[in-house]
Parts: C-alpha cells; sequence; structure tokens
C-alpha cells in the first residue's frame, strides 16, 4: 500500500509523489519507486513531499475517550475488554502501550437496569464501544450514558453465526438467523453496522425496566454466566452446575461456595487472635498459628507502608518466640508423611500410625479440582517425644505397597537435603485454611 500525504511511515514505505510535487527530507528513490528512509508522518510543505520525523503523542486512552474493544474475560462483578481502537482520538489506530492495554466494566456500568453479572448483558468475543471513565491506576469503563455505547457485534453462542437484533420477545434482543438461539445484549445504535449509527437498536434494552419472567428465569443469579466461553451454552446448557474449578477461584455472592454472609452463602469463619504487634484484640479468617505474625489491620498497613518502627518489630519477635516456646509444650508435634499411594485414605494412616501414640490430626492433601489425594499427608501428635520416635520407626515403613518418607515437618520451611520444602510449604497454606 502506498502511503500519501498524513500517513504515517517508517523505513522502507512507498509513498506516492505526484507529478506537481517534488520529494524532500526523508525519502529516497529506489527501483520500485520512491520510499521512505526514517519514521514519521508525510507532510507537503511548498510542494515538496517529506518526512516530519516528529513522533506522535502516546496513543494512551484517557478519561473520556471513546475505545472499541473485544471482550476478553467474564468475571463475576467485571467484564475485561482488550481495546483495539480509540475511537475519540486523533491515530487511535496505532498501538497502545502495554499497561492500557485492557479496560473493566463493573456490573454496574453496563446496562441502566438490575443485572447480576456482566455476563448476562455481553459475552466473550463480544465487540463493544464504551467511554473511559477512569484512567489510574487501571482503566476502567461504561457502556452507559449514550445509545452509541455497548455491543457492536456479536456471534451466536451455539452455532458461531453473527446475532441479528430482535424485537419478537422482550428481553431477548438479539438472535441467531440460523439456529433458535436468542438472548440479551446490552446493544448500541451501531449494532451490526459497526461505526454507522443508522439505527435505534438501544431502545431494545429496554432500560430502566423490570426484567421480564422468561429472562428473570435465565439471569445469571448461580454464577453460570461470567466463565462461560463461545459455544459454552451450547455445550453445558444455561443452567448446569458450576465447575469445581470456578468454584474455588471465585468469591461469592449469595449461594456461591464462600460467598459472603447474608446473601445467601455461608460466612467464611472468624477465628478470634491478639495482634502481635500491637497486643489489641482481633480477628482473622484463618486459624491462628502459634509463632507467627498475627495483625490488625492498623498494624498490617504500618508496617506495610514502614511507619513501623524497629523497636515494636523487635519487641514482636519476642512475643512470637514466647508464644512459640508456651505452643510446643500444647501443640505436640506434626509429621510430613510423603511417598503414599494415591489411594491410601486417613484411616489407615490413622491405624498406623496411632501405634506410636496418641494423634490429634491425620490429614491427606487433597487437589481441590480433582478430589484426588496429592501423595502426602500431616500427622500430628499430642505428644511430642512420642511423635519424634513414631518418625523415626515410620520412615521407611511400608503402607499401601509403597515405602513412605517420615520427617518432622518444618513450618517455616527447612525442607530435606538436596531441595526446597514441599512440606513447609503445605504447613503454611494448611495453617492459612
Amino acid at each position: 500500500m502506498t502511503a500519501t500525504v498524513g500517513d504515517l511511515v517508517t523505513p522502507g514505505t512507498p509513498v506516492e509523489v505526484p507529478a506537481d510535487a517534488e520529494p524532500g527530507n526523508g525519502l529516497t528513490e529506489s527501483s520500485v519507486g520512491f520510499v521512505a528512509v526514517v519514521n514519521g508522518r508525510l507532510v507537503l510543505d511548498d510542494g515538496n513531499i517529506s518526512v516530519d520525523p516528529s513522533r506522535p503523542p502516546i496513543n494512551s486512552p484517557t478519561v473520556g475517550d471513546i475505545v472499541i474493544g473485544e471482550v476478553n474475560r467474564l468475571n463475576e462483578n467485571v467484564a475485561e475488554i482488550r481495546i483495539l481502537h480509540v475511537e475519540s482520538k486523533e491515530g487511535g489506530h496505532r498501538s497502545l502501550p502495554a499497561m492500557k492495554l485492557f479496560a473493566d466494566i463493573h456490573v454496574s456500568e453496563v446496562v441502566d437496569r438490575f443485572t447480576p453479572s456482566p455476563g448476562d448483558a455481553m459475552r466473550m468475543r463480544d465487540i463493544v464501544r464504551a467511554k473511559i471513565t477512569k484512567s489510574d491506576p487501571i482503566l476502567k469503563a461504561t457502556t452507559k450514558g449514550s445509545t452509541n455505547l455497548g455491543v457492536l457485534s456479536a456471534l451466536c453462542t451455539q452455532c458461531g453465526e453473527d446475532l441479528v437484533a430482535s424485537d419478537e420477545k422482550p428481553d431477548f434482543n438479539v438472535k441467531c438467523p440460523r439456529c433458535d438461539y436468542s438472548a440479551y445484549r446490552v446493544l448500541s445504535d451501531g449494532f451490526g453496522h459497526g461505526h454507522e449509527i443508522r439505527s435505534n437498536k438501544s431502545k431494545l434494552n429496554r432500560s430502566g425496566e423490570r426484567w421480564s419472567p422468561e429472562a428473570e428465569a435465565g439471569l445469571g443469579h448461580d454464577g453460570a454466566r461470567p466463565y462461560l466461553s463461545p459455544l459454552a451454552d451450547f455445550r453445558r446448557g444455561a443452567s448446569h452446575e458450576m465447575p469445581a474449578s470456578a468454584k474455588a477461584t471465585r468469591g461469592g455472592r449469595g449461594g456461591r461456595p464462600g460467598g459472603r454472609g447474608g446473601q445467601g452463602g455461608p460466612r467464611r469463619e472468624m477465628h478470634k487472635a491478639v495482634c502481635t504487634l500491637c497486643g489489641c484484640d482481633t480477628k482473622v479468617p484463618f486459624k491462628p498459628t502459634p509463632g507467627k505474625p498475627i495483625r490488625c489491620r492498623d498494624c498490617m498497613d504500618k508496617v506495610k507502608d514502614g511507619r513501623a518502627t524497629k523497636e515494636e518489630l523487635a519487641k514482636e519477635r519476642e512475643t512470637m518466640n514466647e508464644m512459640r516456646v508456651k505452643a510446643q509444650a500444647t501443640m505436640g508435634t506434626k509429621l510430613f508423611v510423603g511417598r503414599l499411594s494415591y489411594d491410601t485414605s486417613e484411616d489407615e494412616l490413622t491405624k498406623a500410625f496411632s501405634a506410636h501414640g496418641k494423634l490429634k490430626e491425620v490429614h491427606i492433601a487433597m487437589d481441590r479440582e480433582s478430589g484426588r489425594s496429592k501423595g502426602f499427608a500431616f500427622v500430628t501428635f499430642s505428644d511430642r517425644n512420642e511423635g519424634l520416635s513414631a518418625a523415626k520407626k515410620m520412615n521407611g515403613a511400608e503402607i499401601g505397597g509403597r515405602k513412605i518418607v517420615v520427617e518432622e515437618s518444618k513450618p517455616s520451611g527447612g525442607g530435606r537435603k538436596g531441595g526446597p520444602s514441599r512440606r513447609g510449604r503445605g504447613d503454611r497454606n494448611r495453617s492459612k485454611r
């Protein structure tokens, strides 16, 4: 493609030089015509075409800019779009800085009506027009506030055909011309036409109105929508049980495992503790480990901001050491048991280790997604001497057809010789859970 006046060029770009103009700075003649030899923009001045090497301003979206983006990810409360073009800025077709490639659209900024999740009004790979509302520290955008904002193009999640606008059923404003798929999108007036605003498609969004009973039943109240990808509706169906992998990575609103209390889900258990830095009472969402730092919110911020003095931190270390010494007398000892067969049960471990003393806990580490054993476990004895004796006697013993490894668990790492400690990490993760 031959560049003309006003275009950006790079070395080697063919340049059109009209008959009534002369080539100027930044151009040279080759066997294929005139080409640019420097980066810049072609300018015409006094009959001469030359390359202005001045660099264009950084193409970074700012508050108020209109952008075109592709829905890249759908979370519980946020839709992430990958910005393809800054429509309101000259030269918006140029590449964006790496830190400004993505923008978040909160569920409250998708459409002017109650929507449980962004996935109820847009889907993966939809092309949307949005307005930047915040630029620091991350880009945030909205598809509300103008009839030109919203989805410009969408694909059928069942067959991949381009969806068309439809007013046949309330709140099902798009349909597939090939199959029977219909759904709701927050439509822009430019839907189906890209940048040209030809019709009043945004009326089909029914902003400010209540959902029809049929559409209300299909909203993502159960969390089904956010993680659906193209064709996922067809493979799984609109209503289905959430995969374990999705449950493990989602904190929740009502009805979801790990959800916050007061909205249908169980409240995460809070444990009473004493701040090791200031000594005040506090609560933490995990079982405190004696000898580990437990800080209240104010002290956490104080340490993070570097406002904690050396004297305060030294006193905290003394406090933790005292707690650790007192705990050793009552906590017993925890043993790491490795090289277990994946079929070994906690009952088998309890039977094998209880012969050497009184047990407080037996825990096999399980994979969250598959639910299978990870091949190692932790056995806690009430008496420290009994635990250390059991470690010596059981190390190398056979359980489930395999020779096991038994060592004292090191809560702060240490590990076995020749490599980093897996049991140390497991112990820390276990204490956090």
